[in-house]
């Protein structure tokens, strides 16, 4: 066989390029025959409500009830374990204690903690939150990359080559693993972010964690040069990590754990799996779009107050004239939610409340125009078949900007609250685990005669 050039890891050749345009045209499906087989594009019927997979008892999201025989849209509510989670944030900051550990219990083990079991819980995390000996330097400062969701999923594939139970999936063993990472992901995220920077030429801060600080708070003080943080960054962390630690069995990335867990394969390979999908930017990405929008928006629209400018903008946006030209306003919307996301309503009060700390309560009122704009012009421009509201990105990407949090730790930073979702999960479908989850997929190819190599 004669020899052939050597490229880079990133080239993609002529060759490869020929290829890629053959896989275009043999892979291409007709999409009336979505319609023919009656087959619900990702999951979905027409009017975009999901197709029931499976059952879960871990979290309830509500966005319609039914008035006279009708299903018609309501405001949206989400539920942990039956626990309205506006009531699990507003007693947490009546009480004046982080939130997103007893969430995490609630959601792994079905009921609320008692003081004593929740302190006990939080030892055990913090107990937890250390790395094996030469791990940062073996696995995280050497070759990082700029992408931390792959790093973050390279530290887990990797941890487990330190655990001697990796492939036992006994309810306790599993259990055990899952806190640890839970404990763990913010050390991978914020050490992984660390070693790009100084790969980019700047300085090194690897910081230890704090075992009487809480995951919100060890984030920022692992993050930061100087480790401090006030009150209200602590807090409003703590408060997006509890709006985003779980959402469903629906969602990709919580979907993706469910048929994984049913395979029966270990919990390190199920976490990296839910990663690769909530990297995706369909999925956990879509506050970093709206971070993005807005920068390109503070340049085009020169008065924030002109509701008249920005609603061109905002038109501009949806004739993919604008920003990214794919005829989007990201934030706004949402697959399940249609009057209003619960998460984005919790957030906007106190964004208002660290947008005065930090002196960006112009910024704030943009948010807020648009947020109300936003929903008028997608009706006057498009046919929508339900109601169209902020969801949870719309704030959440400002929130971690005033935080000044870096772009590459947004969606690891999602990873971190989901991890306690996921692992609910995990630990439901092994409980109930039955059959591997198989889906049906229906051949419309041609069969096709075998013709000898030489022939073709």
């Amino acid at each position: 066989m004669a020899s052939t050039p050597i490229y880079s890891y990133s080239d993609v050749t002529p060759a490869i390029e020929a290829l890629a345009a053959r896989s275009l045209q043999n892979s291409c499906i007709d999409p009336d025959d979505y319609v023919r087989y009656d087959v619900k594009r990702g999951l979905r019927d027409l009017n975009g409500k999901g197709v029931v997979a499976g059952l879960t008892e871990v979290s309830e999201i509500v966005s319609n009830q039914v008035v006279g025989g009708k299903t018609v849209p309501c405001e949206g509510q989400l539920f942990y374990r039956g626990y309205s989670i506006e009531d699990l944030v507003r007693c947490s900051l009546q009480e004046k204690r982080f939130g997103f550990e007893e969430v995490a219990y609630l959601l792994m083990f079905g009921q609320l903690p008692t003081r004593r079991e929740l302190d006990d819980f939080m030892d055990q995390l913090a107990s937890y939150r250390t790395l094996p000996k030469n791990f940062v330097r073996d696995v995280i400062l050497k070759a990082p990359s700029a992408d931390m969701m792959n790093s973050l999923a390279k530290c887990v594939l990797s941890i487990a080559s330190y655990d001697d139970k990796t492939d036992d999936i006994s309810l306790p063993n599993v259990v055990r693993q899952c806190m640890q990472l839970i404990a763990t992901f913010p050390l991978y995220s914020v050490y992984s972010y660390q070693a790009y920077n100084y790969k980019e030429g700047n300085s090194l801060y690897i910081h230890a964690p704090s075992p009487e600080l809480s995951t919100a708070e060890n984030i920022l003080s692992l993050l930061r040069a100087d480790s401090s943080y006030s009150f209200w960054e602590a807090h409003i962390l703590d408060i997006c990590l509890m709006l985003h630690a779980e959402h469903g069995g629906g969602n990709n990335s919580t979907f993706t754990t469910h048929v994984v867990t049913s395979s029966g394969t270990d919990t390190y390979s199920c976490m990296a799996a839910a990663l690769a999908s909530l990297k995706g930017p369909k999925h956990g990405g879509a506050n970093i779009k709206v971070i993005r929008m807005f920068e390109d928006m503070k340049q085009q629209v020169k008065d924030w107050n002109d509701e008249d400018e920005i609603k061109r903008y905002l038109k501009a946006l949806l004739h993919g004239e604008a920003f990214d030209r794919a005829g989007l306003i990201y934030g706004m919307g949402h697959a399940v939610y249609s009057l209003s996301d619960p998460r984005a309503n919790i957030l906007r009060s106190f964004v208002e409340t660290l947008s005065r700390e930090k002196g960006r309560t112009e910024e704030y009122g943009l948010y807020s125009r648009v947020e109300r704009l936003a929903p008028q012009v997608i009706g006057d421009e498009r046919r929508i078949y339900k109601g169209v509201s902020a969801n949870v990105d719309f704030y959440s990407g400002f929130v971690y900007h005033m935080l000044d949090l870096p772009l590459e730790l947004y969606t690891p930073i999602f990873a971190v609250a989901r991890i306690a979702g996921w692992s609910a999960h995990r630990i439901e479908e092994l409980i109930n685990m039955g059959k591997i989850i198989r889906p049906a997929y229906c051949y419309v190819g041609q069969r096709q005669a075998y013709v000898p190599i030489d022939q073709r």
